[in-house]
């Protein structure tokens, strides 16, 4: 049996059933208590488990992370929010040189297995300094997983998995735009491994690889490319790092072509290393250049036709796919 829940609805869930099921699970950030969460996501949290774990913190990011990290270090397993990923750089330090590198630092005797969550990337007409997409930045440090799941079935599988299995840190990566999406969620209890991407949709001319709320522009341009006659395979990576290139292998063997569509900026981003991937494992597979959409190459503008400039679209996306496939325009 099934049930249709919200995508703030299934991120609860799963932070609930795994601190009913471990006391050393707790919750810290800001306005996650008494609000019960910014976005509403751990709404009633505080009247479950009490104030010693489902803590609000001081508009402090780098100090709450510290507490966070020292307790992970120490034998907890706590999740931290941070009411967006652009206030996580103030965090980095804790991120960059304590919480990624102990492990190694300690000759593997001090792991962290601690869980950094919240909204990512653009969510409408928030400015420059709250519409960043960080999945390329933190994928970029040893020693860290990062998930941006696209629905709220993975993200609910994907959090449990992080919580009560992975012993790194992970950065879980949700978009603010997705909250109140719906999902169907099955009763019994489920986890997904992080590492392995999910084909959503099956396809045979090309394959369209995306991630977080990029997938909606990615599934959406398979439609369009439907009625016209053409197949798409559609990826959803999931998880970031590890990133599960093989998938993407596979699939090329199949279709030959590859798009990537994604948030992040250009330079050195998730396309990038896919790219490098699958050209060097499967470069006699590919009947024409891989090709991309991305952000474009600066801040995200307050504007909202800046934004919809910026940001990949279903049109573009439908375009690019046609030159890959060396179509008439």
């Amino acid at each position: 049996m099934a049930r249709s829940i919200a995508f703030r609805d299934a991120l609860r869930e799963a932070m609930s059933e795994e601190m009913r099921r471990d006391d050393r699970v707790y919750l810290m950030g800001e306005e996650v208590a008494e609000y019960n969460g910014a976005y509403k996501v751990s709404q009633g949290m505080l009247a479950e488990f009490g104030p010693r774990r489902v803590i609000d913190t001081p508009i402090s990011e780098l100090g709450f992370t510290a507490v966070g990290v020292g307790s992970a270090q120490n034998g907890l397993r706590p999740i931290v929010e941070f009411m967006t990923w652009n206030f996580a750089v103030l965090a980095l330090d804790q991120i960059l040189n304590t919480a990624s590198k102990m492990l190694a630092m300690s000759g593997g005797q001090i792991s962290c297995p601690i869980v950094f969550r919240g909204g990512n990337g653009s969510a409408g007409q928030l400015g420059a300094q709250h519409s960043t997409a960080f999945e390329s930045l933190y994928a970029n440090i040893p020693g860290i997983k990062v998930v941006s799941p696209s629905n709220g079935y993975d993200a609910k599988g994907l959090l449990k998995q992080a919580i009560r299995y992975e012993e790194d840190p992970v950065m879980f990566m949700e978009s603010e735009q997705m909250y109140g999406d719906k999902c169907e969620i099955p009763e019994s209890e489920y986890y997904i491994e992080l590492g392995k991407a999910d084909i959503k949709k099956a396809g045979r001319d090309i394959t369209i690889v995306s991630f977080n709320k990029m997938m909606k522009v990615a599934l959406s341009a398979a439609a369009e490319l439907e009625k016209e006659g053409i197949s798409a395979e559609v990826i959803d990576l999931r998880t970031i790092r590890p990133l599960d290139w093989q998938t993407i292998l596979e699939s090329v063997k199949k279709t030959n072509r590859l798009v990537i569509v994604e948030e992040q900026w250009p330079f050195a981003s998730i396309s990038s290393e896919i790219t490098y991937r699958i050209q060097k494992e499967g470069f006699d597979y590919l009947d024409a250049p891989i090709r991309r959409i991305t952000a474009a190459d600066a801040p995200l503008h307050y504007a909202p036709n800046l934004v919809a400039a910026a940001l990949p679209d279903v049109p573009r996306t439908v375009k690019l796919v046609k030159e890959v496939m060396y179509l008439k325009k």
